[in-house]
């Protein structure tokens, strides 16, 4: 088995006759800040969702934490210290940001909800302010879900994600529709995270992505074609001809 936190050697997903990921090789070392790149219909997402067992392989092998996880699923991940956030909202928009965040903390917990509160619910009461406070949303608290900005809800779903306290996390897109000044808070939010929690960003908003990143995959036609720091990105001419266009070469 590899040192690697996240190891993937041949990866392949077929639906019918379409290749959405072919024989994709990836490395990630502990605490490492990896994104990946590619345009629309490049296979991003079809890899996110096999690395995080929402989908099974059609071939190749998946190693999280130095095990064999191509055929577990989601929650067996989770449980192995996987976290992740999705492209689409899931909040619950008819509770609080605390509530959010404890109810994300007792499912971590094997807890229940209560609609009031008692001394059992004092651990995953103390997550969820944990998880706000490393978002910035401690003075949110009590704020409807529903009634926060789409960048404050990008960050909620991402102290989602940091309930479970997680070894590894994976973002699916979170600069997803956000405005210029939004993105800039999530870009900040995101280099603050604690440094030994590996991360793997899905992202079409390269910005944000150079930004974060360590070390960057580019991916078409669900192959990876590119592998680079942020600045060999930048410069390589393929990168431009396939996500940029050539006129920003």
């Amino acid at each position: 088995m590899s040192d690697s936190v996240l190891r993937v050697r041949g990866l392949t997903r077929r639906f019918g006759g379409v290749v959405a990921v072919k024989d994709v090789e990836l490395d990630i070392a502990a605490g490492e800040r990896r994104a990946v790149l590619g345009p629309n219909g490049a296979g991003k997402s079809t890899l996110f969702n096999l690395i995080a067992g929402a989908d099974i392989p059609s071939e190749g092998r998946i190693e999280l934490f130095g095990s064999d996880v191509s055929r577990l699923g989601a929650r067996q991940r989770t449980r192995m210290g996987l976290s992740r956030t999705f492209q689409t909202s899931r909040l619950l928009t008819g509770l609080t940001v605390e509530d959010n965040l404890y109810l994300a903390a007792i499912g971590v917990t094997g807890g229940r909800f209560r609609l009031i509160r008692t001394g059992r619910d004092r651990d995953a009461r103390k997550r969820a302010a944990r998880a706000a406070e490393t978002v910035g949303m401690s003075d949110r608290l009590d704020a409807l879900a529903g009634d926060l900005s789409h960048g404050e809800q990008r960050q909620l779903e991402i102290g989602l994600a940091l309930v479970a306290e997680p070894r590894m996390l994976l973002l699916d897109e979170p600069a997803a529709g956000l405005s210029r000044a939004e993105r800039q808070l999530l870009t900040s939010l995101l280099l603050s995270l604690d440094p030994d929690v590996t991360m793997l960003l899905i992202e079409h908003d390269m910005d944000v992505a150079l930004t974060v990143a360590q070390r960057v995959t580019m991916m078409h036609d669900g192959a990876v074609i590119v592998e680079g720091t942020p600045a060999e990105i930048r410069g390589n001419s393929l990168v431009h001809d396939l996500y940029l266009g050539r006129a920003h070469a």
